[in-house]
């Protein structure tokens, strides 16, 4: 009896070794590989070096992981190359999550999704998770930047001595018309509530460039167009697209002996470009994000999301818990930055909530009732500008 007992005690200390052994495991010598996709370069200082550098910190900071990367994933610079193409190459070179950057690329993700079932997928910006149009294997993720332009467009009225602020659109999307809105509502409450001016004098003009940053040729010529606004008296510009041409023209024109300034987007060192007109930048940190997402795949934990990230109210430029930040610009006066402060805490408390109603839309027909606040739903899907914007909203 005593050795049937120890031979069926071995056995199981066997058995659990096997199973032990047989566990994953994402050491060195067999990385947890993950790809990421992206529409532009990965040293853009702007929408695409934020995801790269996010995908680095992981790499740092999450035993076990390793990136590989395609960029400048677009018509212009990939003719003809498809984003499942791409997916099968990535996932030749053993990545396990696949992760793609933008909006443009929803059909592609989805796709490749279909094609690789046993593959994890991110798509970035878009909602096909949340519809339920999206394969189970696939889900999207994106940060409440409408806080961080929020933001952009409050400092932008405190700043401007003309009134007239410009938006340096990219194209026209829902994204794009609730991001530009949000600026307007953030420039429309600091010129009415802070500075108590008539928003009749408040002028706020957004132009499309027809894609995310400028391909000659197809969009319009990001540099032309501010320079465009600065002529027309435009001092403020808040810049929509992923890339830095605002700011640094800019800086051009400040060294020129003009009174202008601008608002960048998407990374958080924008400012570095032109430090002297910098008002400050609204940045998306995506590493809280993938890190979540990345672990649960880790973990085969991994389950269909749509993630709409927000700031951590308690910092919102904590690296480590905060998707959505702003980095004060070295042109930010001292008493604007205290007014940007206590607005900040207005809309951590929910004391302030600018999508709420006496709005319309920009067309006239109204949005929301007086007393109404707009739900996540009727702010993503934002159908068109605001009323009192001035650009084309289709």
């Amino acid at each position: 009896m005593k050795s049937t007992t120890r031979r069926v005690a071995t056995f199981l200390g066997m058995m659990l070794i096997a199973l032990l052994a047989c566990q994953p495991t994402f050491a060195a010598d067999k990385p947890f590989t993950f790809g990421l996709l992206m529409v532009g370069p990965a040293n853009d200082k702007g929408w695409s070096q934020a995801h790269f550098d996010a995908a680095r910190e992981i790499e740092k900071n999450v035993p076990g992981t390793q990136m590989i990367y395609i960029d400048k994933v677009n018509p212009a610079d990939r003719p003809g190359i498809t984003v499942p193409t791409l997916v099968d190459d990535l996932v030749a070179k053993g990545a396990k999550l696949i992760i793609g950057n933008s909006d443009d690329m929803k059909d592609g993700m989805q796709e490749a999704a279909l094609m690789h079932p046993d593959i994890y997928f991110v798509h970035i910006s878009g909602d096909g998770a949340l519809k339920g149009e999206a394969s189970k294997n696939l889900s999207n993720l994106m940060g409440r930047m409408e806080y961080g332009k929020m933001m952009a467009g409050f400092v932008a009225a405190l700043t401007t001595k003309t009134g007239k602020i410009g938006d340096l659109g990219p194209l026209i999307n829902a994204e794009t018309r609730r991001l530009s809105s949000s600026t307007y509502l953030g420039a429309r409450y600091a010129w009415t509530h802070i500075l108590k001016k008539p928003l009749k004098d408040l002028h706020y003009k957004v132009s499309w460039i027809g894609f995310w940053f400028n391909i000659p040729g197809v969009t319009s010529d990001p540099t032309l167009v501010m320079r465009n606004f600065i002529d027309s008296g435009y001092d403020v510009i808040v810049s929509g697209i992923d890339t830095t041409e605002a700011l640094i023209v800019a800086g051009q024109k400040r060294k020129e002996g003009a009174t202008v300034w601008a608002v960048p987007y998407d990374y958080k060192g924008a400012c570095n470009e032109a430090p002297e007109a910098c008002l400050g930048v609204p940045y998306f940190n995506w590493y809280p994000g993938y890190k979540d997402i990345i672990t649960s795949a880790m973990n085969g934990k991994f389950s269909q999301q749509f993630l709409w990230l927000g700031p951590d109210w308690k910092d919102i430029n904590n690296a480590e818990t905060s998707a959505i930040g702003f980095q004060n610009g070295a042109a930010l006066s001292a008493e604007h930055a205290r007014a940007l402060a206590d607005f900040q805490q207005g809309l951590a408390d929910g004391s302030i909530h600018l999508f709420t109603g006496p709005l319309n839309f920009q067309d006239g027909s109204v949005f929301l009732k007086t007393g109404e606040s707009a739900t996540d739903t009727q702010i993503w899907n934002l159908p068109q500008l605001l009323e009192g914007m001035e650009g084309a909203s289709k």
